[in-house]
Protein backbone atom coordinates (compact mmCIF):
# COMPACT_ATOMS: atom_id res chain seq x y z
CA UNK A 1 0.00 0.00 0.00
CA UNK A 2 1.27 3.58 -0.89
CA UNK A 3 1.65 5.90 1.70
CA UNK A 4 2.06 8.59 -0.85
CA UNK A 5 -1.89 9.16 -1.51
CA UNK A 6 -4.73 8.01 0.36
CA UNK A 7 -8.45 8.21 -1.57
CA UNK A 8 -11.52 10.42 0.43
CA UNK A 9 -14.44 8.80 -1.49
CA UNK A 10 -17.55 11.32 -0.72
CA UNK A 11 -21.35 9.64 -0.32
CA UNK A 12 -24.98 9.96 0.71
CA UNK A 13 -27.82 7.11 -0.03
CA UNK A 14 -26.50 5.49 -2.75
CA UNK A 15 -24.82 2.21 -1.30
CA UNK A 16 -25.07 0.45 -4.64
CA UNK A 17 -23.07 2.91 -6.68
CA UNK A 18 -20.83 3.57 -3.88
CA UNK A 19 -19.60 -0.85 -3.39
CA UNK A 20 -19.12 -0.45 -6.84
CA UNK A 21 -16.71 2.65 -7.16
CA UNK A 22 -14.84 0.47 -3.94
CA UNK A 23 -14.32 -2.42 -6.08
CA UNK A 24 -12.42 -0.87 -8.62
CA UNK A 25 -10.31 1.50 -6.08
CA UNK A 26 -9.66 -2.03 -4.20
CA UNK A 27 -8.38 -3.21 -7.54
CA UNK A 28 -5.23 -0.25 -8.48
CA UNK A 29 -2.27 -1.10 -8.72
CA UNK A 30 -1.55 1.97 -5.63
CA UNK A 31 -3.46 0.17 -3.40
CA UNK A 32 -4.12 3.05 -1.65
CA UNK A 33 -5.76 3.69 1.62
CA UNK A 34 -9.34 4.82 1.03
CA UNK A 35 -11.56 6.53 3.59
CA UNK A 36 -15.44 6.72 2.89
CA UNK A 37 -17.52 9.88 4.27
CA UNK A 38 -20.72 8.87 4.67
CA UNK A 39 -22.98 12.25 4.80
CA UNK A 40 -25.39 11.06 7.32
CA UNK A 41 -26.72 7.98 4.95
CA UNK A 42 -29.99 6.33 5.98
CA UNK A 43 -29.56 3.16 3.40
CA UNK A 44 -27.44 1.54 5.69
CA UNK A 45 -24.07 2.13 3.68
CA UNK A 46 -21.31 2.25 6.61
CA UNK A 47 -22.31 -1.39 7.70
CA UNK A 48 -22.30 -2.27 3.92
CA UNK A 49 -18.72 -1.06 3.79
CA UNK A 50 -18.32 -2.71 6.75
CA UNK A 51 -19.51 -6.01 5.66
CA UNK A 52 -18.26 -5.79 2.11
CA UNK A 53 -14.72 -3.95 2.64
CA UNK A 54 -13.44 -4.46 6.25
CA UNK A 55 -9.91 -2.89 5.23
CA UNK A 56 -11.97 0.47 4.64
CA UNK A 57 -12.50 3.41 6.92
CA UNK A 58 -15.78 4.94 6.94
CA UNK A 59 -16.02 8.02 8.71
CA UNK A 60 -19.99 8.15 9.91
CA UNK A 61 -21.05 11.79 9.84
CA UNK A 62 -24.22 12.33 11.60
CA UNK A 63 -26.16 14.60 8.96
CA UNK A 64 -25.31 16.08 5.81
CA UNK A 65 -22.45 18.20 5.15
CA UNK A 66 -22.29 18.20 1.48
CA UNK A 67 -19.11 18.93 -0.08
CA UNK A 68 -17.57 19.76 3.39
CA UNK A 69 -17.54 16.25 4.17
CA UNK A 70 -14.15 15.83 2.56
CA UNK A 71 -12.42 17.88 4.93
CA UNK A 72 -13.24 15.57 7.57
CA UNK A 73 -11.56 12.65 5.41
CA UNK A 74 -8.60 14.69 4.12
CA UNK A 75 -8.33 15.64 8.37
CA UNK A 76 -8.29 11.59 9.12
CA UNK A 77 -5.41 10.32 6.65
CA UNK A 78 -1.56 11.18 7.36
CA UNK A 79 -0.42 11.21 3.52
CA UNK A 80 0.92 14.16 1.90
CA UNK A 81 -1.44 13.49 -1.36
CA UNK A 82 -5.46 12.94 -1.22
CA UNK A 83 -7.46 12.16 -4.26
CA UNK A 84 -10.90 12.89 -3.69
CA UNK A 85 -14.14 10.54 -5.40
CA UNK A 86 -17.99 10.48 -5.00
CA UNK A 87 -19.65 7.21 -4.92
CA UNK A 88 -19.70 7.22 -8.96
CA UNK A 89 -16.24 7.84 -9.81
CA UNK A 90 -13.02 6.02 -9.55
CA UNK A 91 -9.39 6.37 -10.28
CA UNK A 92 -7.79 4.52 -13.75
CA UNK A 93 -5.08 2.14 -12.48
CA UNK A 94 -1.95 4.07 -12.75
CA UNK A 95 -3.39 7.82 -12.56
CA UNK A 96 -3.17 8.00 -8.78
CA UNK A 97 0.48 7.36 -9.13
CA UNK A 98 1.09 9.87 -12.10
CA UNK A 99 -1.07 12.53 -10.02
CA UNK A 100 1.31 11.94 -6.24
CA UNK A 101 4.52 12.27 -8.92
CA UNK A 102 3.75 15.49 -10.17
CA UNK A 103 2.51 16.80 -6.86
CA UNK A 104 6.42 15.67 -6.14
CA UNK A 105 7.50 17.11 -8.98
CA UNK A 106 5.45 20.56 -9.41
CA UNK A 107 6.34 22.24 -6.04
CA UNK A 108 3.82 25.16 -7.12
CA UNK A 109 1.13 22.86 -7.42
CA UNK A 110 -1.85 22.65 -4.91
CA UNK A 111 -3.99 20.35 -7.18
CA UNK A 112 -4.81 19.02 -10.50
CA UNK A 113 -8.08 17.51 -12.08
CA UNK A 114 -7.74 14.58 -14.01
CA UNK A 115 -9.31 13.80 -17.55
CA UNK A 116 -12.97 12.51 -16.46
CA UNK A 117 -14.14 9.82 -18.87
CA UNK A 118 -17.98 9.38 -18.52
CA UNK A 119 -20.17 6.41 -18.75
CA UNK A 120 -19.76 3.56 -20.40
CA UNK A 121 -18.75 4.81 -23.70
CA UNK A 122 -15.73 6.69 -21.30
CA UNK A 123 -16.84 10.76 -23.45
CA UNK A 124 -14.60 13.19 -22.22
CA UNK A 125 -16.37 15.46 -19.96
CA UNK A 126 -17.15 18.80 -21.59
CA UNK A 127 -15.52 20.46 -18.15
CA UNK A 128 -11.83 18.30 -18.99
CA UNK A 129 -12.43 19.54 -22.69
CA UNK A 130 -13.04 23.35 -21.75
CA UNK A 131 -10.26 23.01 -19.10
CA UNK A 132 -7.86 21.63 -21.34
CA UNK A 133 -8.34 24.95 -23.90
CA UNK A 134 -8.04 27.21 -20.70
CA UNK A 135 -7.54 30.68 -22.11
CA UNK A 136 -5.37 31.53 -19.18
CA UNK A 137 -1.77 31.67 -19.80
CA UNK A 138 0.06 28.50 -19.85
CA UNK A 139 2.81 28.33 -15.92
CA UNK A 140 6.15 27.16 -17.20
CA UNK A 141 6.24 25.00 -13.81
CA UNK A 142 3.04 23.18 -13.57
CA UNK A 143 2.35 19.92 -15.46
CA UNK A 144 -0.48 21.22 -17.36
CA UNK A 145 -3.21 24.20 -18.79
CA UNK A 146 -3.25 26.56 -15.75
CA UNK A 147 -7.32 26.80 -14.52
CA UNK A 148 -9.10 28.52 -11.89
CA UNK A 149 -11.44 26.14 -10.90
CA UNK A 150 -11.85 22.03 -10.67
CA UNK A 151 -13.55 19.09 -10.53
CA UNK A 152 -13.47 18.05 -7.11
CA UNK A 153 -14.23 14.40 -7.81
CA UNK A 154 -11.46 13.85 -10.39
CA UNK A 155 -9.04 15.99 -8.45
CA UNK A 156 -5.64 15.58 -6.05
CA UNK A 157 -4.49 17.90 -3.96
CA UNK A 158 -1.37 18.74 -1.54
CA UNK A 159 -3.52 17.69 1.82
CA UNK A 160 -1.58 20.56 3.84
CA UNK A 161 -2.02 23.36 1.42
CA UNK A 162 -5.91 22.12 1.63
CA UNK A 163 -6.19 22.08 4.83
CA UNK A 164 -4.42 25.64 5.46
CA UNK A 165 -6.57 26.87 2.97
CA UNK A 166 -9.82 25.83 4.71
CA UNK A 167 -10.95 23.10 2.56
CA UNK A 168 -14.19 23.47 1.09
CA UNK A 169 -16.69 26.05 2.78
CA UNK A 170 -19.35 24.45 4.45
CA UNK A 171 -22.19 26.95 4.00
CA UNK A 172 -22.09 26.08 0.27
CA UNK A 173 -23.37 22.58 0.92
CA UNK A 174 -23.26 21.48 -3.01
CA UNK A 175 -22.96 22.70 -5.93
CA UNK A 176 -19.88 25.01 -7.23
CA UNK A 177 -18.08 24.50 -3.98
CA UNK A 178 -14.68 24.60 -5.96
CA UNK A 179 -14.58 28.07 -6.98
CA UNK A 180 -14.57 29.61 -3.76
CA UNK A 181 -11.76 27.21 -3.16
CA UNK A 182 -9.55 28.08 -6.11
CA UNK A 183 -9.64 31.70 -5.80
CA UNK A 184 -8.30 30.96 -2.15
CA UNK A 185 -5.50 28.96 -3.50
CA UNK A 186 -4.74 31.20 -6.24
CA UNK A 187 -4.45 34.33 -4.79
CA UNK A 188 -2.06 32.60 -2.18
CA UNK A 189 0.20 32.32 -4.78
CA UNK A 190 -0.39 28.44 -5.69
CA UNK A 191 -0.99 26.65 -9.07
CA UNK A 192 -3.67 24.56 -10.46
CA UNK A 193 -3.81 22.96 -13.23
CA UNK A 194 -5.62 19.93 -15.84
CA UNK A 195 -3.53 17.18 -16.29
CA UNK A 196 -4.82 15.18 -19.36
CA UNK A 197 -3.19 12.30 -18.43
CA UNK A 198 -4.47 11.14 -15.27
CA UNK A 199 -7.70 9.61 -15.86
CA UNK A 200 -10.80 9.00 -13.43
CA UNK A 201 -14.12 7.87 -14.24
CA UNK A 202 -17.49 8.54 -14.07
CA UNK A 203 -20.66 6.53 -14.35
CA UNK A 204 -23.76 9.25 -13.63
CA UNK A 205 -25.58 8.07 -10.52
CA UNK A 206 -29.53 8.17 -11.56
CA UNK A 207 -29.98 9.61 -8.12
CA UNK A 208 -30.08 13.68 -9.61
CA UNK A 209 -32.12 17.14 -7.82
CA UNK A 210 -31.51 18.77 -11.11
CA UNK A 211 -33.77 22.05 -10.15
CA UNK A 212 -32.23 21.55 -6.88
CA UNK A 213 -28.59 21.24 -7.63
CA UNK A 214 -29.56 24.10 -10.04
CA UNK A 215 -30.51 26.47 -7.52
CA UNK A 216 -27.35 25.74 -5.17
CA UNK A 217 -25.00 26.54 -8.14
CA UNK A 218 -26.52 30.24 -8.48
CA UNK A 219 -26.72 30.80 -4.64
CA UNK A 220 -23.33 29.59 -4.51
CA UNK A 221 -22.00 31.35 -7.43
CA UNK A 222 -23.58 34.79 -6.36
CA UNK A 223 -22.32 33.89 -3.13
CA UNK A 224 -18.63 33.40 -4.37
CA UNK A 225 -19.32 36.95 -6.19
CA UNK A 226 -20.12 38.35 -3.35
CA UNK A 227 -17.38 37.33 -1.33
CA UNK A 228 -14.41 37.50 -3.45
CA UNK A 229 -15.36 39.81 -6.44
CA UNK A 230 -14.76 43.50 -6.85
CA UNK A 231 -18.47 45.31 -6.49
CA UNK A 232 -18.53 45.76 -10.25
CA UNK A 233 -18.52 41.90 -11.14
CA UNK A 234 -20.40 41.16 -8.11
CA UNK A 235 -23.14 43.69 -9.47
CA UNK A 236 -23.01 42.34 -12.97
CA UNK A 237 -23.66 38.50 -11.70
CA UNK A 238 -26.28 39.29 -9.33
CA UNK A 239 -28.16 41.44 -12.47
CA UNK A 240 -27.51 38.64 -14.64
CA UNK A 241 -29.41 36.32 -11.96
CA UNK A 242 -31.83 38.45 -11.61
CA UNK A 243 -32.76 38.29 -15.05
CA UNK A 244 -32.78 34.84 -15.63
CA UNK A 245 -35.28 34.48 -12.73
CA UNK A 246 -38.71 34.90 -14.46
CA UNK A 247 -37.67 32.31 -16.53
CA UNK A 248 -36.78 29.38 -14.29
CA UNK A 249 -37.72 28.46 -10.88
CA UNK A 250 -34.68 27.31 -9.82
CA UNK A 251 -33.37 30.28 -10.13
CA UNK A 252 -35.70 32.64 -7.93
CA UNK A 253 -34.96 29.64 -5.01
CA UNK A 254 -30.90 30.23 -5.86
CA UNK A 255 -31.19 34.10 -5.74
CA UNK A 256 -33.69 33.93 -2.38
CA UNK A 257 -31.36 31.44 -0.94
CA UNK A 258 -28.24 33.69 -1.66
CA UNK A 259 -30.38 36.83 -0.32
CA UNK A 260 -30.83 35.19 2.49
CA UNK A 261 -26.96 34.90 3.32
CA UNK A 262 -26.28 38.23 2.42
CA UNK A 263 -25.16 39.00 5.19
CA UNK A 264 -23.41 35.86 6.18
CA UNK A 265 -21.23 36.33 2.48
CA UNK A 266 -20.55 39.68 3.33
CA UNK A 267 -19.26 38.90 6.35
CA UNK A 268 -16.70 36.68 4.88
CA UNK A 269 -15.70 39.30 1.84
CA UNK A 270 -12.49 39.51 0.61
CA UNK A 271 -11.76 41.06 -2.30
CA UNK A 272 -8.98 39.64 -5.07
CA UNK A 273 -6.37 41.78 -6.21
CA UNK A 274 -6.90 42.82 -9.99
CA UNK A 275 -3.83 40.20 -11.06
CA UNK A 276 -6.53 37.79 -10.10
CA UNK A 277 -9.85 39.57 -10.85
CA UNK A 278 -8.22 39.90 -14.41
CA UNK A 279 -7.41 36.32 -14.87
CA UNK A 280 -11.21 35.52 -13.14
CA UNK A 281 -12.75 37.70 -16.21
CA UNK A 282 -11.35 36.43 -19.24
CA UNK A 283 -13.19 32.86 -17.91
CA UNK A 284 -16.70 33.03 -18.49
CA UNK A 285 -18.44 33.83 -14.89
CA UNK A 286 -19.98 30.76 -12.65
CA UNK A 287 -23.43 32.21 -12.99
CA UNK A 288 -23.53 32.97 -17.34
CA UNK A 289 -24.63 29.28 -18.06
CA UNK A 290 -27.29 29.32 -15.52
CA UNK A 291 -28.56 32.53 -16.20
CA UNK A 292 -28.91 31.65 -19.90
CA UNK A 293 -30.78 28.31 -19.37
CA UNK A 294 -28.58 26.63 -20.21
CA UNK A 295 -27.69 23.14 -18.29
CA UNK A 296 -25.80 22.92 -15.37
CA UNK A 297 -22.00 22.75 -15.84
CA UNK A 298 -20.69 19.52 -15.90
CA UNK A 299 -18.11 20.85 -12.79
CA UNK A 300 -21.49 21.19 -10.81
CA UNK A 301 -23.37 17.66 -11.98
CA UNK A 302 -19.91 15.70 -11.48
CA UNK A 303 -20.85 13.19 -8.52
CA UNK A 304 -24.02 15.08 -7.82
CA UNK A 305 -26.11 13.78 -4.99
CA UNK A 306 -29.22 15.09 -3.66
CA UNK A 307 -30.13 18.33 -2.14
CA UNK A 308 -31.93 19.54 0.28
CA UNK A 309 -34.16 22.75 0.53
CA UNK A 310 -32.35 25.95 -0.45
CA UNK A 311 -31.35 27.93 3.09
CA UNK A 312 -28.43 30.19 4.31
CA UNK A 313 -26.05 29.11 6.41
CA UNK A 314 -25.99 29.74 10.19
CA UNK A 315 -22.82 31.37 11.79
Amino acid sequence: MTAEVAVVVLTHDRAAELLRSLERLRALPERPRVVVVDNGSSDGTAALVAARHAEVEVIALPDNRGAAGRNAGVRRVEAPYVAFCDDDTWWAPGSLARGAALLARHHRLALLTGRVLVGREERLDRTCAAMARSPLPRAPDLPGPSVLGFLAAATMVRRDVFLAAGGFEPGFFLGGEEWLLAIDLARAGWGLAYVDDVVVHHAPSRRRDGAGRRALLVRNALWCAWMRRPLGTALRQTAAAVAAAPRDPAVVRGVLGALGGLGWALNRRRVVPPWLEAQLRRLDPPIAPLARGRRAPAAARLGAQVTPAVRPPSG
